[in-house]
């Protein structure tokens, strides 16, 4: 007995003592080849540095499509993982609609807030129905609350790669939420005035997405004129600034100042043309002239190792260009194919072109880049069937009635967006200095900066004095890019790099082939019905054989 009692209390003990060990120690192991339900380092870093409650609520549930249904089991999947690291993160599945629900109030309740519902074109029966789901998560934490997108912009994709690019982009979607909405700003930026950029309406999407991560001010520089130092000093506090199309000369003072703030280590994105084309005067009069723009920045950018040459880049590859087609009652907007509104190709190696919509450019230039020892990143660029077009030269809309010549689009690809890292040489390297800066510098500490030959590429339209997302064509419903590329550009520039590679996560899905799928449809129905049944009553049959041979011997 005593021997009985010793081993049952030995085992006692080491029950209790691997208990105690595995309440200490989390191990999770994920076994798929892609680590598909494993967070990166970065999520979990995140995940475990939250000090409150959060709560997702996610309303992509209920009756929904199969490959919806697929798309809600990664997110559970996904949020269990959150979970699992930080037991405060809290998460459930609301169906928005209840049967007594009307669909179209609860939709518009949902597009008031801010999240579009997705209407989806269902055949049942051999009659094609509408049915409304919810793709959009609410995440709350320390009584603020924050929508989050869990089906991808990606508008040139079927159903099934959409899925599949919405399944890739959820750890994206879900860490960004969590980082905008439990970690305080930190970074500043600065938005230049002072030289007819665009006006805040038109750039007012952008920024209230780039105010969820940091600190955003305007900041004019006619100051300069007056106390250049001081203005330097205080420009030198913003850890970034964006020149959003700047239609005025720069002084020698104001470029001298943008110079030495470069060289301080500051970060720059430029967005500036230097040929004048607007698509407003094209028209109301079918026809405009297209000039070269001296902004008085060249011999700026070219010491930094940039040239945006004073050329329109076409491009086979486009965007439409929306026109009225018809008179009065009978007026419709049509869309038609224009060359000067490339789509761009991007450079699909760098991580701040993951995942992205294509992005759209309006009259926009060719940018060469110089060598020098800087490091150099293409990140946007037109087609191979392109043609940068000399200025002056005449624009008229009635290029849309002519099919493009291939041949006169054999300019090869055109560098559109290039961000530039490293040791930058001042522009007023040995020249006299328009003002006298006590901390003068040559050379810059190692820093960013971007180019981008589209002042518009950041414009919203404006709809009833109302700016409107960033990128949505309302004729077309598609979504550009843009937004999500100008975001990746900026938290790449300000160091949350490893947010950005968030967005290369690919996940490798063994989806059905459709095809295979019908040839041997009625092989694998014959293995259902009459296969697995003979194989049931064929193990009976072997069962009963061998014990009846067993019950006579």
């Amino acid at each position: 007995m005593k021997k009985y009692l010793k081993h049952i209390s030995l085992f006692l003990l080491i029950f209790i003592s691997i208990n105690l060990v595995s309440s200490q120690l989390f191990v999770r192991q994920d076994f798929t080849q892609n680590k598909r339900y494993s967070l990166s380092q970065y999520s979990i870093e995140l995940t475990e540095s939250i000090e409150k409650n959060v709560l997702v609520e996610v309303f992509l549930t209920g009756d929904l499509p199969s490959n919806y249904k697929r798309l809600e089991r990664e997110i559970g999947y996904l949020l269990e993982e959150y979970a699992a690291y930080n037991s405060l993160v809290k998460f459930n599945f609301i169906n928005p609609l209840n049967e007594t629900d009307d669909a179209m109030e609860v939709a518009n309740q949902f597009y008031e807030n801010g999240m579009s519902p997705k209407i989806l074109n269902q055949l049942k029966n051999g009659e094609m129905r509408e049915k409304i789901i919810f793709p959009w998560a609410i995440i709350t934490y320390n009584e603020q609350k924050l929508p989050v997108k869990l089906i991808s912009e990606n508008n040139q994709a079927n159903q099934e790669e959409l899925i599949n690019s919405s399944i890739e982009e959820l750890e994206y979607q879900l860490t960004n939420a969590l980082k905008i909405i439990s970690q305080p700003k930190a970074k500043k930026l600065a938005i230049i005035k002072g030289q007819n950029e665009l006006d805040d309406i038109y750039i007012a999407d952008l920024l209230q997405s780039l105010k969820q991560y940091y600190y955003i001010a305007a900041f004019t520089l006619d100051s300069v004129e007056v106390s250049p130092v001081k203005t330097l000093n205080q420009l030198s506090e913003y850890d970034l600034i964006i020149d959003a199309k700047p239609q005025e000369t720069f002084s020698e003072k104001k470029k001298y100042l943008l110079d030495q703030y470069v060289m301080q280590g500051g970060k720059a994105v430029w967005l500036t043309e230097h040929v004048k084309a607007e698509t407003d005067s094209l028209m109301k009069t079918g026809k405009s002239i297209a000039l070269p723009l001296d902004l008085n920045l060249h011999d700026l950018f070219f010491s930094y190792g940039i040239r945006i040459n004073p050329k329109l880049v076409k491009d086979i590859f486009c965007a439409p260009i929306n026109l009225a087609v018809g008179q009065g009652q009978n007026t419709e907007i049509n869309q038609f194919p224009w060359y000067y509104f490339p789509l761009s190709q991007r450079n699909k190696q760098h991580p701040i072109n993951q995942n992205l919509s294509p992005v759209k450019f309006e009259f926009t230039n060719p940018i060469d880049t110089l060598k020098n020892g800087l490091k150099k990143h293409i990140l946007l660029q037109s087609s191979p069937l392109s043609a940068a077009v000399g200025t002056p030269s005449s624009i008229s809309i009635e290029e849309i009635k002519s099919k493009p010549n291939k041949n006169l689009f054999n300019d090869g690809r055109q560098n559109l967006a290039v961000l530039l890292e490293g040791n930058f040489k001042s522009a007023y390297k040995n020249r006299i200095k328009p003002f006298e800066y006590p901390n003068s510098k040559d050379n810059s500490i190692s820093t960013h900066q971007a180019f981008i030959s589209d002042g518009d590429f950041i414009k919203n339209k404006v709809s009833r004095g109302k700016p409107m997302p960033l990128g949505f064509d309302r004729f077309s419903g598609k979504n550009y890019g843009n937004k999500q590329f100008f975001i990746n550009l900026i938290n790449y520039m300000l160091a949350d790099e490893q947010l950005v590679k968030l967005r290369n996560k690919s996940i490798k899905t063994a989806n059905l082939d459709s095809d295979k799928l019908a040839v041997s449809k009625l092989s694998w129905q014959l293995l259902n019905l009459i296969g697995l049944p003979a194989l049931i009553i064929a193990f009976g049959f072997v069962s009963y054989y061998i014990k009846r041979r067993q019950f006579v011997k």
